[in-house]
């Protein structure tokens, strides 16, 4: 069982400031915040896109351990790409992404060869 962490103080912020500004004003104290500035599509062209594993895997409503032994995936390296401890490869990137367009196709596949 869980204890809760009673002696945490809750964090009250002062609102009036922000709620005294108007929607524009709001918009270039965003801007002008050097530490969160938005996204241009220049940044976003070198961006290096990830496929959302536990996404994947929640489309087909299977547990980890069902989607592991399905597509022969180490039930460990797939906790560590869903907790974000390790990225996939390359090549693991590319089996996901068939995974998640065909995924009759990659469990074909994956079936023993009739003798």
């Amino acid at each position: 069982m869980k204890k809760e962490n009673t002696t945490k103080k809750a964090t009250r912020h002062d609102w009036s400031r922000f709620d005294a500004m108007t929607e524009e004003e709001r918009h270039a104290a965003a801007l002008a915040d050097p530490d969160a500035q938005p996204l241009t599509p220049e940044n976003i062209k070198h961006m290096k896109r990830i496929p959302q594993v536990c996404m994947i895997r929640r489309a087909f409503r299977l547990s980890q351990e069902e989607f592991a032994a399905r597509f022969h995936i180490p039930l460990g390296t797939l906790r560590d790409w869903e907790q974000g401890r390790k990225e996939p490869d390359a090549a693991a990137r590319a089996y996901l992404k068939v995974i998640a367009r065909n995924p009759s196709a990659v469990a074909k596949a994956l079936q023993p060869a009739k003798a």
